[in-house]
């Protein structure tokens, strides 16, 4: 047989057998066991898993009271014996959570950008590998920056009030706002959420990007923006967006002495995580007038209580936490979450991993 031949039989036979091959191999990871942690997570991304592995899904939502009650003890019955999780929740994940399920736990795929509720010490620890989904939703949120930013420039609280109570203030010098033309937007983060939101705010002929952080991003270029120090970005800038992950260094960024250095007419907008903010510190510096308003998207807690002092103020804007909340970017974020963990499960490289 020569070598031309060899290769051809050997091609054929191969091609016959890949099919075999691959049935082998998914019936094998049929054993592996993959927990999603709540009954919200989109049928797409369950039924990609279940393509691949057994996939035990709580059927609670886990958020609120009913995540820290019914599903927390739900999730604590179900994880002994999973290779993945899937955590779609604000809640922490526990040491208590981690203890039960067992050596065999590899992964724990996040589905959100942020992982401040991971619990990264223990994952470590552990060698648990962690992943998240970063940029699919950065669209989205910065839709919703932009649209805080016009919200609490526009004064939407007060006139929103107006149009519920019919009585509305008519007049040429009534209920004026801010604008974004002309405007310094400084942007705390400019990683993927924040580029997304400049992006959309080209159009609104913003006068000048200023943004701070470590290192210089290349993709300043093409909005002209210009990395400062984070006191010259606070003394500068009209709106002030925050797009930054908490960490230690981040956490409460936003207080007394940093709000003291901010312009008079200056809107703070948060898309972050809430502890960025001293809520505390925020609200005397809108109740006194300190600065112009706000635009929240993201507090401590979420829910943030009915009767919070905050909600007294008409210079704040406040979202439910709905920044990626779009039909298209949670199916998104859902499926890179789920083949993050078709990738560990299978020895390959992970899609978006987390530096542990």
């Amino acid at each position: 047989m020569n070598i031309s031949t060899f290769i051809y039989v050997f091609t054929l036979v191969f091609t016959l057998w890949l099919p075999v091959i691959d049935a082998l191999s998914t019936n094998m990871t049929k054993n592996l066991k993959v927990l999603v942690s709540s009954n919200d997570f989109p049928d797409s991304a369950v039924a990609l898993l279940e393509e691949h592995f057994t996939v035990l899904k709580s059927r609670y939502i886990n958020f609120g009271e009913e995540g820290l009650n019914e599903n927390k003890q739900e999730l604590l019955n179900l994880i002994p014996g999973c290779s993945a999780l899937i955590w779609v929740s604000h809640h922490q994940i526990t040491k208590e959570l981690l203890d039960k399920a067992g050596p065999q736990l590899k992964i724990v795929s996040t589905a959100s950008a942020g992982y401040n509720n991971c619990n990264l010490p223990e994952l470590k620890a552990r060698g648990i590998k962690l992943t998240n989904t970063p940029d699919v939703l950065s669209a989205a949120v910065g839709e919703i920056a932009v649209s805080l930013m016009i919200a609490a420039a526009r004064r939407f609280t007060e006139n929103l009030d107006q149009v519920r109570r019919g009585e509305w203030e008519i007049g040429f010098q009534k209920v004026l706002g801010q604008d974004l033309r002309g405007s310094t937007v400084g942007i705390v983060g400019f990683g993927g959420i924040g580029q997304a939101t400049a992006k959309r705010l080209a159009g609104f002929e913003v006068g000048k990007f200023i943004y701070t952080g470590h290192n210089e991003k290349p993709q300043a270029k093409e909005f002209n923006a210009q990395l400062v120090p984070l006191d010259e970005l606070l003394a500068e800038s009209d709106f002030i967006l925050l797009s930054a992950p908490l960490t230690d260094e981040t956490r409460h960024m936003i207080n007394k002495t940093t709000l003291a250095k901010m312009k008079k007419n200056a809107i703070v907008v948060n898309v972050g995580r809430g502890d960025l903010i001293n809520q505390d510190d925020l609200y005397d510096a809108l109740k006194n007038n300190q600065i112009y308003a706000a635009g929240l998207d993201v507090t401590t807690p979420e829910p943030l209580p009915k009767d919070h002092k905050l909600f007294t103020l008409s210079n704040l804007f406040v979202l439910p936490h709905i920044g990626s909340a779009t039909v298209r970017t949670r199916n998104d974020m859902a499926i890179l979450a789920a083949n993050n963990v078709i990738n560990a499960l299978y020895g390959k490289p992970l899609l978006t991993p987390v530096r542990l």
